[in-house]
């Protein structure tokens, strides 16, 4: 505990991890206190199994999953940390934290997708990011997904039209956010 409250992060991860090997990872609390240290001296596999020992013993849930979320990242993982950060939604739902990784991660790949001319995939990533509580999240998804189907719109009036619906929830969650109404306004007015 020493080492860890001097920052020594090696010397904190080498005692935390020969402790949790003599108590066959028993204590949670030094489980996740070394994901803390591994993570810091990046050693991100380590780290994401400390964490994993911290979650499935029930400790400090939310910084858990974010610590072996972030290790996954650090590691160039995706699957594993969306994967990671799913599982935190449903264990500590409303995290903000949390919300806001995931719905990052899927509004990035939306718009990585979208670039590259792959509406259906830009359309499933973006909708993976509304499965958040957080009000500001969820609406930057509908709002991407309106302007996705606005910009996309030229091709065919049903893509207005879903663009108007997803616009209409995101104005009806948000009604402050100008910028939608006026998208809205302008789909509504390309619909022939």
């Amino acid at each position: 505990n020493d080492a860890l409250n001097a920052k020594n992060y090696a010397v904190a991860f080498e005692k935390y991890s020969e402790y949790l090997k003599l108590t066959n990872n028993q204590d949670s609390v030094t489980a996740y206190n070394c994901g803390v240290c591994a993570d810091n001296i990046k050693k991100y596999k380590e780290a994401a199994d400390y964490f994993d020992i911290a979650i499935k013993k029930n400790y400090n849930l939310a910084n858990a999953y974010i610590g072996k979320s972030a290790a996954y990242r650090d590691m160039k993982n995706n699957q594993e940390y969306i994967a990671t950060l799913t599982e935190g939604i449903k264990a500590v739902p409303g995290n903000a934290t949390i919300e806001k990784l995931y719905a990052i991660y899927y509004l990035k790949e939306g718009q990585k997708f979208q670039q590259a001319g792959n509406i259906e995939k830009a359309e499933e990533n973006y909708k993976h990011a509304t499965d958040v509580t957080s009000k500001k999240w969820k609406t930057d998804a509908l709002y991407s997904l309106g302007v996705l189907f606005y910009n996309n719109g030229a091709k065919a009036d049903a893509a207005f039209k879903k663009a108007v619906d997803y616009l209409g929830e995101a104005v009806t969650l948000s009604p402050n956010r100008t910028e939608i109404k006026q998208m809205q306004d302008q789909v509504k007015a390309m619909i022939k």
